[in-house]
């Protein structure tokens, strides 16, 4: 049964081992330490809640076992600071962590005091971007001095963490902190997440049913804040239940798509605001866009954790969570739409004289709703009235908001399926017991419509499901007669394709 322990899962800050389940990665402490070893100033860079602090105290500590000297300092909030203040601080760190008094108000004073110490120093300091900018130069200038004569004096490593691409701000043909110097502290993989959540179960005796922690590693990505916050909510939520099944963890992705004021999702939906075209056209067109970091909308929301390089140089979602989240987040606000299409709804047309529930029905439906009332009801305006985000969005959106309208009607259920690639989401619909798949797709050529059919047919088996359903939209000029509705079996696997036609001049002009 569950027992109480005195470690839980940590959210906020770093992390101390006494206290939270941690991971101590001695690998990734081993290649900091081989870095500092070899006199090299360097850079951490990553999004919030990544573990970057959790990890330079680990390697502050191992360090320490070495013989280092170590000191760290937060420079947060220091973005209007002098630079005689910015020494104070900096001086009182020190002293406070190795002991030595040093009591300089300039740069290049302290930073001599720094290659003068009795034994070898390493100096590590968090949300670098934070300094003030009339400071840094000068800031950045010493440290470049001390890292060109390294090897004659105590000051071997000096490492600049921050949530920014720090080395695309202070790169330049005599810098000590280049590309090659940035070093990566990764997500959790699978068998990290596996050893996190098995903490728990040693300690308290509460248990992961199977299953649950791969899909805590799939949602998540292994971003460590989530992992933990997951592990957190779960632990809180049925502190009594001894065996934490996949409907708890249901329960909590549902908090989390719907309820949770998480600091790392909001963060990332605040961000996304700023490019939501891009985003939605990321969300909502599958076809594959080369990673360019020189791009300034992927620069900006690679840097706040939302998009990365996959293994085909393309980008991709990083976290299938903040995907989901952000559809919900820029679904349009239910508009009179959603109670005219329940008020024509007759809930026993959709049901066989034996239960059964008539899928095709749903689908015709809506495709004669959309060719009705088209799709401009669900483009999100500003103040000027101009649309705020993608306009085939808009499509999506219709659907989602008929198929919502529906199982509200039949007392029904859906979870979104987000994956990291680009475009594809599908939507598992639950009613009375009974469940099958939707996948939304946007055409655009014929290998990318064939191609998905046997995408989803897997898909749908690897739910132990036999049916799915392939919603293509279609544009009106597309003329390709192998652009058909059809139902096919695929692996044992039904796939029924349904095509609905919009017209970008009356729908969106």
């Amino acid at each position: 049964m569950y027992q109480s322990t005195s470690r839980y899962f940590n959210t906020s800050g770093p992390n101390n081992p006494r206290e939270h389940y941690t991971l101590l990665r001695p690998q990734l402490i081993a290649k900091g330490k081989q870095q500092v070893s070899r006199s090299r100033y360097f850079t951490i860079w990553a999004p919030r809640q990544t573990g970057k602090s959790t990890y330079f105290r680990l390697l502050a500590n191992a360090l320490r076992q070495d013989d280092y000297l170590v000191s760290h300092i937060n420079v947060e909030g220091w973005s209007e600071s002098s630079e005689e203040f910015l020494c104070q601080q900096i001086s009182k760190r020190v002293t406070a962590d190795i002991g030595i008094k040093l009591q300089q108000t300039q740069f290049d004073e302290l930073f001599v005091a720094l290659t003068q110490l009795p034994k070898k120093m390493v100096f590590i300091i968090d949300e670098i971007e934070q300094l003030n900018p009339a400071v840094f130069n000068r800031f950045f200038h010493t440290i470049r001095n001390c890292y060109h004569h390294r090897e004659d004096h105590a000051l071997k490593s000096v490492i600049l963490v921050g949530v920014s691409n720090i080395t695309g701000l202070i790169q330049d043909n005599a810098s000590p902190f280049n590309i090659a110097d940035n070093f990566d502290v990764p997500y959790f993989t699978c068998k990290e997440v596996h050893e996190l959540l098995e903490q728990h179960e040693t300690e308290s005796g509460q248990l992961f049913a199977e299953g649950v922690k791969d899909q805590i590693f799939h949602i998540t990505a292994g971003q460590p804040g989530l992992v933990n916050g997951f592990g957190l909510r779960l632990s809180e939520q049925y502190p009594d239940i001894p065996l934490l099944t996949y409907d708890h963890y249901l329960a909590v992705e549902n908090w989390y798509l719907y309820e949770a004021i998480d600091k790392n999702v909001s963060n990332v939906i605040n961000k996304a605001k700023h490019q939501q075209k891009f985003v939605e056209k990321l969300l909502f067109n599958e076809m594959p866009q080369k990673f360019k970091i020189d791009n300034e909308a992927i620069r900006y929301l690679h840097i706040n954790g939302l998009l990365k390089k996959n293994q085909e140089g393309n980008i991709e979602f990083w976290v299938p969570l903040y995907k989901k989240r952000l559809q919900q987040y820029f679904y349009p606000a239910r508009n009179g739409e959603a109670d005219a299409i329940q008020k024509n709804m007759v809930v026993k047309h959709y049901f066989s004289s034996n239960g059964q529930l008539l899928i095709d029905k749903i689908i015709r439906d809506y495709q004669a709703y959309a060719a009705r009332r088209g799709f401009r009801y669900f483009i999100e305006r500003d103040a000027s009235g101009n649309p705020k985000g993608l306009r085939e969005a808009a499509l999506m959106y219709s659907f989602e908001t008929y198929i919502q309208s529906f199982l509200e009607v039949v007392q029904g259920k859906s979870y979104l399926e987000a994956h990291v690639a680009l475009g594809r989401s599908d939507l598992i619909v639950n009613i009375r017991g009974q469940e099958f798949v939707i996948e939304g797709k946007l055409f655009h050529n014929i290998t990318q419509f064939e191609n998905g059919k046997p995408q989803l047919a897997y898909y749908v088996k690897s739910l132990g499901l036999t049916e799915g359903v392939y919603l293509v939209f279609v544009k009106s000029t597309v003329t390709n007669p192998e652009v058909q509705e059809a139902t096919e079996t695929m692996d044992g696997v039904t796939i029924t394709t349904y095509i609905v036609r919009y017209d970008v001049e009356k729908d969106f002009g």
